[in-house]
């Protein structure tokens, strides 16, 4: 490959890195209990390393009574017994380096566990030394002014404590009061954990919605003609981006950041386009990158939990993407993902999980991942196109955010049925959860003991095990798809330029760098589809397609994924 100039772009490690995360309680069990553990990874580090990625993110292995998977941290310098040990931690960041391979930990710091030392302390008295590292009220102000909490079945941020008699601030559930940043005691805690880390040989950290770190620690009122708007879409307003929240983060890089060579991304919960530089901007000195929750958004329907509209549109979606990239053209860094731990399966959501359409639009997708400018970031099981669950029954339901709206709509008499109906395609953290799918084996070859959430009736035929062997599966389309970014830097710093903007079937766009330019095109459809665009293929080179015959057109066939290298 020529190599392209230097000077024309910035090159960094976690620029050209592809990202794949693991939710270690659902990836592999070796002891029999039902949940993955640190020992699992560990036998499993090979077949890792061979899908192409560069990082490995782990969501939270600390301490923890388990209230939300992890999310609750008790001890930020200890392992959840569930997951095994300190020890084992060593050996996995040992075996990960080995084969080049970083490691970046999940960073929860907007709030902890109520059952950390922190907590414990704080609740005892007004003046004890812990008091101010959580946001309290004071019962005799009143009841404080709203603010949600997320996980909670009243939707209410604020919980009495009797022992006090004040409230104290949660986001999420009562069982993670958010820690107080004014604090600046509380600050040095955390960059002290956080360099210890460090020390230890980690990579980087992701952190879990860090602009909601700063608060407006007034807490004005707020007006009910802004609580009958959404205001899960305008964090911004009511959650996070506190008046103090960049000289936190800089602070952060300072004390910390700046020592090492790592990367550090923003989970951008009330992260809009008008202020991710503010984030990421490296002249600021404060994070390398941030995703936003824009392009996730989209297709839900107002007013019902996660309720997902069939009919979303690509147009729309399109213009999500390209003005995001519009944001990082000059500088800064931005990310690119479809599914996570807190999202339905990428396949079910944005493509086809029909047996017929499966397979091609599950490729479609992760060739749209890895062709876009932007970091991208992959959720495992994706890479063998793994789908919704789907399940049935609430019983059979673990997330601690489904439940609660559960017994919203059980409280309210609303359609119980349509609720569990709704969460089969666009709700329920759990689809995304679901224990990977290994072989044909006994719970997918999971675990041998009882799985802490039902494993996919579909692991018979949809596992790693039957598509190593098979040249045309989702996993080897992955691998070639690492492999294809790698060798074109195009892929990764060329400039992104969207094509036919107006098709509400085809998503086309170009990468172009130092004479490079290659053509992507996606029919996200399971029609025919024509491409309108006045760039020639007729003496193009198909790097890669995934159907298994090529055939030159502007008229894609249903959900075919086709990259070009223009001559």
């Amino acid at each position: 490959m020529a190599q392209e100039s230097k000077s024309s772009f910035d090159r960094k490690w976690w620029k050209e890195a592809v990202v794949y995360q693991i939710y270690p309680r659902s990836f592999k069990d070796t002891d029999g209990d039902g949940v993955g553990d640190l020992k699992g990874i560990i036998s499993k580090l090979d077949y890792i390393k061979s899908l192409g990625v560069d990082v490995v993110w782990l969501n939270p292995i600390y301490g923890s009574p388990n209230a939300d998977n992890g999310y609750d941290i008790s001890d930020y310098q200890a392992i959840m017994k569930e997951f095994g040990t300190m020890e084992d931690f060593d050996t996995l960041l040992k075996g990960m380096h080995e084969r080049g391979l970083k490691l970046v930990m999940d960073l929860v710091v907007n709030h902890s566990s109520d059952e950390h030392k922190w907590f414990q302390e704080s609740r005892k008295s007004r003046d004890n030394p812990y008091r101010d590292y959580y946001h309290w009220w004071p019962a005799e102000k009143g009841k404080p002014a709203f603010r949600p909490g997320a996980f909670e079945a009243d939707g209410s941020g604020w919980r009495y404590d009797k022992q006090t008699d004040s409230y104290y601030l949660h986001y999420f559930s009562y069982k993670q009061p958010d820690l107080n940043w004014e604090n600046p005691k509380l600050r040095q805690e955390i960059f002290a954990m956080m360099n210890w880390w460090f020390k230890k040989g980690i990579d980087g950290f992701r952190m879990d919605v860090i602009p909601f770190i700063a608060k407006d620690t007034t807490f004005p009122v707020i007006t009910q003609e802004e609580l009958n708007k959404d205001y899960h879409g305008r964090w911004d307003i009511y959650m996070a981006s506190g008046p103090h929240l960049h000289d936190y983060l800089k602070e952060m890089n300072k004390e910390v950041l700046s020592k090492y060579d790592c990367m550090a991304l923003a989970e951008g919960a009330g992260m809009i386009k008008e202020t991710a530089l503010n984030f990421v901007d490296p002249d600021r000195k404060e994070l390398d990158m941030g995703y936003h929750f824009e392009g996730t958004n989209l297709g839900y329907i107002p007013g019902y939990f996660k309720k997902m509209n069939p009919n979303w549109s690509l147009v729309e979606f399109k213009k999500i993407y390209s003005d995001w990239d519009a944001v990082y053209a000059k500088k800064g860094w931005g990310t690119i993902y479809l599914g996570n731990h807190d999202q339905p399966r990428m396949t079910s959501r944005w493509g086809n999980d029909s047996p017929q359409f499966r397979v091609l639009s599950s490729k479609l997708l992760t060739t749209f991942l890895l062709t876009m400018r932007g970091t991208p970031y992959y959720y495992n099981g994706d890479e063998i196109g793994m789908v919704n669950a789907k399940f049935d029954k609430i019983d059979d339901y673990r997330d601690i955010e489904t439940l609660a709206e559960y017994e919203k709509v059980k409280n309210a008499g609303g359609d119980l049925k349509q609720f569990i109906e709704d969460q089969k395609t666009g709700g329920a953290r759990d689809n995304g959860r679901t224990p990977f799918q290994w072989d044909a084996t006994k719970n997918g070859g999971f675990s041998n003991g009882n799985p802490w959430l039902k494993v996919n009736d579909n692991y018979s035929y949809l596992n790693a095990k039957v598509q190593d062997k098979d040249p045309n599966s989702n996993l080897n389309y992955f691998r070639k798809m690492t492999r294809l970014r790698k060798s074109n830097l195009a892929l990764i710093y060329g400039k992104y330029t969207l094509l036919d903007k107006e098709n509400p079937n085809v998503y086309a766009y170009t990468r172009e760098l130092n004479g490079k330019k290659l053509l992507i095109l996606l029919n996200f459809t399971s029609k025919n589809a024509k491409v309108n665009t006045d760039v020639s293929i007729k003496n193009a080179k198909v790097l890669i397609n995934n159907y298994t015959t090529v055939s030159k057109s502007t008229e894609l066939r249903p959900y075919e994924a086709i990259v070009y290298e223009l001559k």
